[in-house]
């Protein structure tokens, strides 16, 4: 299974139109971060530049960990105070297992998925998790048909 699959399944009303990439400029504030995280009910944001390229990624996690450092005028602080700026990215042709490992190894929750250097999604590792989880239940199915025939 690709990426471009597992981005399919994200969608949900059943179609095959990707959901939109809710971004965020890097100078915005946190205040704005955390209430679209809230509003778009997502972990991170990805951090954008004027011409639309990746710049960063902020998460939850990063706004909690500056939070204990800095208190509440965190908040009125721009996003790129807080964003992380070396960013791994996927495609959407790359493995979902292969973005797995990625993801398991370097410690990161959410991936952009760059096509053509533009953005076209982003997986989260619950989502790279569900898709394992069916491919699993789908070849246990497969392998409880042969068994029993």
């Amino acid at each position: 299974m690709n990426i471009s699959d597992l981005l399919r399944h994200k969608t949900s009303d059943g179609s095959t139109k990707r959901p939109p990439v809710v971004t965020i400029t890097a100078d915005e504030t946190v205040a704005a971060l955390i209430a679209a995280l809230s509003r778009h009910n997502v972990g991170a944001l990805v951090v954008v530049d004027a011409d639309d390229s990746v710049a960063g990624i902020a998460s939850e996690r990063d706004v909690v960990r500056r939070l204990a450092d800095h208190g509440a005028e965190l908040l009125e602080r721009p996003v790129s105070s807080i964003m992380t700026t070396t960013v791994t990215s996927c495609t959407s042709d790359d493995a979902v297992d292969g973005v797995a490992a990625t993801m398991t190894e370097r410690r990161i929750r959410h991936m952009p998925v760059l096509d053509g250097g533009r953005l076209t999604g982003v997986v989260s590792i619950g989502d790279v998790v569900s898709s394992q989880i069916s491919q699993l239940e789908h070849d246990r199915g497969q392998l409880e048909q042969y068994i029993s025939s």
